[in-house]
């Protein structure tokens, strides 16, 4: 089982939703920095205020887009806290008027982000381990009839954490690379989803899966970090804890 106690966890769009569940559980269980970067100043530092009077553990924001500011803000991280034990690339949106826009936030600059992280937490250059989490989604494998560059951004996410989590990469560099995907969760992208609420696909999929609060989605990542194999992705929803996801195709690797 892989500790929580005194770590140093950094959470992508970790002002609100569920990035700022995952912060508030990782703090709640003896994490000693955790780093919030997010693109939304005001709730940053409000949200900051908040959780350094709950918690022990030092809780900071950063204000970035983590579109353009990859190596100036990865610079400041390493310079003040030397290591980080767990990355969470949480930030996302849901614009269906932007796939390009859609791709780079979800998909390009997780990646980005990933091989940046990755390169300094590798035990064979010199690094001590650590652990990527990757915020996917239940359509990152599963197929649904709507919203298709966000799910395209989502299995992105899936097949970039199956393949760098690979146990051959994991043997070599001691990082583990997980994914989490979340079903429906009451959570910013889902209210401002420019998709009409009116839409029967969309009616269809909320009468058929119940929402979940972002709390849930953050124990179930806690739990994930805990226990997981690198490579492997988990499915979050309707308030239950982590059911690991098998869906594999084996090619004899």
């Amino acid at each position: 089982m892989y500790e929580t106690k005194d770590i140093t966890c950094v959470v992508t769009g970790g002002a609100q939703g569920i990035g700022l569940a995952i912060v508030e559980n990782f703090l709640l269980n003896g994490a000693k920095h955790v780093i919030i970067l997010d693109y939304n100043e005001e709730e940053g530092n409000k949200v900051v205020k908040k959780l350094q009077n709950k918690y022990s553990g030092d809780c900071v924001f950063i204000n970035c887009d983590i579109t353009r500011d990859l190596d100036s803000v990865y610079s400041e991280l390493i310079k003040t806290y030397k290591h980080i034990d767990v990355f969470v690339n949480n930030a996302g949106i849901l614009d269906t008027d932007n796939p390009r826009r859609t791709m780079n936030v979800n998909a390009v600059s997780l990646i980005e982000w990933t091989f940046k992280v990755y390169e300094d937490m590798r035990m064979d250059k010199g690094g001590k381990g650590g652990t990527i989490i990757n915020i996917a989604s239940v359509v990152g494998y599963e197929n649904i009839p709507f919203l298709p560059a966000y799910q395209a951004s989502k299995h992105a996410v899936i097949g970039f954490t199956k393949s760098l989590g690979h146990k051959v990469n994991y043997n070599q560099t001691g990082v583990r690379v997980l994914a989490i995907c979340p079903g429906l969760t009451t959570t910013n992208i889902e209210k401002n989803s420019n998709e009409k609420r009116d839409d029967p696909v969309m009616r269809l999929l909320s009468e058929k899966f119940i929402t979940q609060e972002p709390d849930n989605v953050g124990k179930g990542t806690l739990d994930v970090y805990k226990n997981a194999e690198s490579g492997t992705y988990w499915l979050v929803e309707q308030s239950q804890p982590p059911i690991k996801v098998n869906l594999e195709v084996k090619l004899g690797l």
